[in-house]
């Protein structure tokens, strides 16, 4: 059907999170109908950031430098620590322009079934920032699913001991939402997350 060069580039955007065979397949189409241009563009993206991005030293944030421009930033508030997943995770808090404190990437979330135990995620390096002093705060922001549940509460027995406030982020109902469409799991942790009004 089609030939070794395509077949390549559709295996390798198969190892791309969320794609798939057929959008892997639609992906290769719409580059080989791309002008070349825009194609090579593609291509010395990558390169660039593959040959220029690299992890903060101190929050494993992507950065073009040793030290992101968040943690770089001295108008931030030290005493807090947000904990995400991902940089991605970080991008969509910083958006929001309401947190103002530090953050910590983990690199992803304990899952031993895929081999994801707690020496392969920045969890380590965490709790050495907590033991140097000066943060008084650790916000857990990890996913609402079974993974972020386990890292969240593997986090918060490694950092009870150190006498740091743990908190962990609010999630239930989104804005706009119907309680009638609402499932059990989300309700009931939109209950328990209540504010007084």
């Amino acid at each position: 059907m089609s030939s070794g060069v395509v077949d390549d580039l559709i295996t390798e955007l198969t190892r791309l999170p969320g794609i798939g065979r057929k959008s892997a397949q639609r992906l290769a189409f719409f580059l080989m109908g791309m002008p070349d241009a825009e194609a090579l563009s593609i291509a010395q993206a990558i390169i660039r950031l593959k040959d220029k991005a690299r992890f903060c030293r101190n929050c494993f944030n992507i950065t073009e430098d040793e030290v992101c421009s968040i943690c770089d930033d001295t108008r931030r508030d030290t005493a807090q620590i947000c904990v995400v997943e991902e940089p991605s995770n970080l991008i969509v808090i910083e958006n929001t322009k309401v947190y103002k404190g530090l953050y910590h990437v983990l690199l992803g979330a304990l899952s031993p079934i895929d081999g994801i135990t707690p020496e392969r995620l920045k969890i380590n390096e965490l709790i050495e920032r907590v033991k140097k002093g000066g943060v008084e705060e650790v916000i857990i922001a990890t996913n609402p699913n079974t993974k972020g549940e386990t890292t969240a509460q593997y986090i918060l027995q490694l950092l009870k001991p150190l006498g740091v406030k743990v908190s962990r982020i609010a999630y239930g109902l989104p804005i706009g939402g119907d309680i009638e469409f609402a499932d059990e799991v989300t309700l009931s942790k939109s209950l328990q997350g209540r504010n007084q009004m």
